[in-house]
């Protein structure tokens, strides 16, 4: 071993396998994490990070950090009551629609998302029908969309097209008013459901307002603000097409909390066999009413020396005003009077505000 070491190591100086036998004895052990650390990304690595992909504009499926920036919007599932409503809506349609074309007709839900208004409005395929209603509880509108496919649909049904044959599609004309006219029936027939779909939760009343064929003059929210988009699929045997429901979340701002409760049944949470019982039991109880003459402040002196057959003197007159008390509460007032053998209480203005206050607390 002595004889060998000096030839192997002028064969590691001089010889030509010197840089193969140098590097693993002699690499720092850092050498791989720098280089692994100036690793330059490319332009595929960069497009994933980021998650935009010049081949697909659409961004549904969005990753990095555009799916970060597309995340603002609030999720539907926020609102689990509403699911139930839309639920509620297709059965609704479907028996309505039934009988609005004498035809079977199948209503199905695809799905229910969150969008922008102004994706929405860029995203409808013309040429389509948009029926801008209002909401008039909620004091606010909302779009519902016709695609041209159902529009044909139910223009060739109601009109007693042949059964088994699609319907006629005609390209580079505006609807006529036959189409418009059917098209705004079955809108108003959509809209009475979704009328009766709301009512367990909170009444509310959708009364169209216009119908639309060009995207810009439906805008009824900016293009920023987001919405509740419910798409419906309506199916009538070979024949059928699309319907969009398009709620801004502004519209749905006063029934929120309502729609963030979780449902219960089938009653939306409420027990009407117990709300009948409350009501006939508050109609059936009694309530003790006073009604006061005149009331004079006496020193408690007087009180105590007062002596059987002392009069105690009245401010009150025979035409003025009885004041009608429930404990401290002031309800009302009225005029003295008799009906029949008895005395009685003429009661001449509305209930106070102190009464009304007291009848609205819980």
């Amino acid at each position: 071993m002595a004889d060998t070491d000096p030839l192997a190591q002028d064969e590691l100086r001089t010889g030509p396998a010197a840089p193969i036998a140098v590097e693993p004895l002699t690499a720092p052990p850092d050498t791989d994490r720098s280089q692994t650390a100036e690793r330059i990304l490319n332009q595929d690595e960069i497009d994933s990070l980021l998650g935009f992909d010049l081949a697909d504009d659409d961004g549904a499926d969005s990753t990095g950090v555009r799916a970060i920036i597309n995340s603002a919007l609030v999720s539907y599932e926020r609102l689990p009551m509403l699911e139930i409503v839309f639920d509620r809506l297709v059965r609704l349609m479907t028996t309505s629609l039934r009988n609005f074309t004498s035809d079977n007709v199948e209503v199905s839900l695809d799905n229910i998302s969150s969008i922008r208004f102004g994706d929405y409005l860029n995203s409808i395929p013309l040429p389509a029908i948009l029926a801008v209603f209002r909401a008039q509880e909620l004091d606010n509108y909302g779009l519902l969309t016709v695609d041209s496919n159902l529009i044909y649909s139910i223009v060739d049904v109601l009109l007693g097209g042949r059964r088994g044959t699609a319907a006629m599609r005609i390209e580079g004309r505006p609807y006529t008013t036959i189409e418009r006219v059917l098209v705004q029936r079955m809108v108003e027939v959509v809209l009475a459901d979704a009328k009766a779909a709301f009512e367990p939760l909170t009444p509310v009343n959708f009364v169209l307002d216009r119908l639309e064929t060009n995207p810009r003059f439906a805008a009824i929210a900016r293009p920023a603000n987001a919405a509740i988009l419910v798409k419906l699929r309506i199916d009538m045997e070979d024949r059928g097409g699309r319907i969009e429901l398009l709620l801004p979340y502004a519209t749905l701002e006063p029934i929120r909390k309502m729609l963030l409760q979780q449902f219960m049944g089938e009653k939306f949470g409420r027990d009407n066999i117990w709300e009948g019982h409350l009501a006939t039991e508050l109609w059936t109880t009694e309530l003790e009413v006073r009604a006061v003459l005149d009331e004079q402040k006496i020193a408690l002196s007087k009180v105590l020396n007062m002596k059987v057959g002392e009069t105690l003197m009245l401010h009150a007159t025979p035409d003025s005003p009885v004041e009608l008390r429930s404990g401290n509460i002031s309800l009302t007032h009225g005029r003295m009077g008799r009906r029949n053998h008895s005395i009685a209480i003429r009661v001449d203005a509305p209930l106070t505000a102190a009464a009304r206050k007291a009848v609205a607390t819980p």
